[in-house]
């Protein structure tokens, strides 16, 4: 028997209006999950359940962004309880570190040792991910050298405007906010610059760029551990960092010294995304492992890390970046846009279980004077 079937007997017929409240709020009082280790009612404010015959209705308020897993869970309840169960969502994402970026809640570093594990591809794909999930999401491409993301996001030829002569706008597509070098300058032209530059640049586009309000700013990092991610690490206040790698034992090695880099410069790592993890055959489903096997579990293992997903060697993912498209965004309800979303709720839970104050896992700070 599942959770849910076991807290219901009965008909639906046959029940109150508050047998269906005490149903509901039992279900999320006993509910566990990765997002919720601790369960749904001690990190949510506001619940109201209001019912009747035909449908319930859950109003809560959640710290982070979950949206497809409420959804599950009241597909669950409406198959148990034979009434209409939804869910009524308002989103209060608070930022878990002080800065001045004031629109912007909480920035997430998207990082790799190495090149060509598809950080970029994966940060525009979780962008979309958790948006779908109820965020409001902006990418900042701190690749100076090779910025990718206006093309990944199909906006390769516009260019910012400035109101004020002070802050540029950034560039919106789909609801999301981004800036990039790659909007400054000619796609042709080569980022001659020395590292000083590079990171100066990066501080401007950071700084100077007028975000509207969000929840997360998702920055892509360039691969490896120069001049960029120490300043971002110095001068930025990142809630914490995502890295991203393939089973491939080169990739996990430049995997594993950017984890120490985050570590070195007090950086929390939430997390590995282990991408191209398997090619799933089209016509008969089987998986293939080309890059090796479990080494994305392995990294998180050595490092007392967590596993926040492990990606396929998708064609149509490849599709999507050319063609500055998101299947995420495009096929709400495929495996893959499914997928992301998981990871997004992951990455936005962790932020939330373990470096918020108002999470029960964060440790309480008492000062005692005598």
């Amino acid at each position: 028997m599942t959770l849910f079937s076991k807290l219901f007997s009965g008909k639906s017929d046959e029940i109150g209006d508050d047998r269906y409240q005490e149903i509901i709020e039992q279900t999320l009082a006993n509910y566990r999950s990765e997002s919720f280790p601790e369960g749904i009612l001690p990190v949510c404010r506001n619940l109201t359940v209001s019912s009747n015959k035909k449908q319930s209705t859950v109003a809560i308020t959640v710290p982070f962004p979950c949206v497809g897993e409420l959804q599950l869970i009241a597909d669950n309840l409406s198959t148990s309880l034979a009434v209409q169960v939804n869910f009524k969502v308002s989103l209060d994402v608070k930022p878990v570190r002080a800065h001045r970026i004031k629109p912007v809640a909480n920035i997430i570093a998207i990082a790799s040792g190495k090149g060509g594990v598809g950080k970029s591809t994966t940060t525009v794909n979780l962008a979309y991910a958790l948006m779908s999930e109820g965020a409001k999401v902006g990418i900042l491409d701190a690749d100076i050298y090779g910025p990718s993301i206006p093309t990944m996001l199909g906006v390769q030829d516009d260019k910012p405007s400035s109101a004020d002569g002070k802050l540029m706008q950034p560039i919106m597509k789909d609801d999301i906010a981004s800036m990039s070098i790659g909007y400054l300058v000619d796609d042709s032209e080569a980022m001659v610059w020395r590292g000083p530059m590079a990171s100066g640049a990066f501080g401007q586009l950071l700084n100077e760029t007028a975000w509207p309000e969000l929840d997360y700013l998702l920055i892509d990092m360039p691969p490896g551990t120069g001049d960029i991610q120490l300043t971002l690490a110095q001068k930025v206040p990142v809630a914490g960092a995502v890295v991203i790698t393939t089973p491939q034992d080169i990739a996990l090695a430049d995997a594993q010294k950017g984890i120490v880099m985050f570590d070195k410069v007090k950086v929390p790592v939430l997390g590995i995304v282990e991408n191209m993890s398997y090619h799933l055959c089209e016509n008969c489903g089987h998986q293939s492992h080309l890059f090796g096997r479990e080494g994305g579990k392995d990294i998180a293992e050595l490092n007392h890390v967590d596993l926040l997903g492990q990606l396929p060697l998708d064609i149509a993912i490849r599709e999507d970046g050319d063609l500055g498209e998101s299947s995420i965004f495009k096929a709400q309800g495929s495996d893959l846009s499914n997928q992301y979303r998981k990871i997004a709720r992951n990455i936005a839970s962790k932020v939330f279980n373990e470096l918020d104050m108002r999470s029960q896992s964060t440790p309480d700070v008492v000062i005692e004077s005598k």
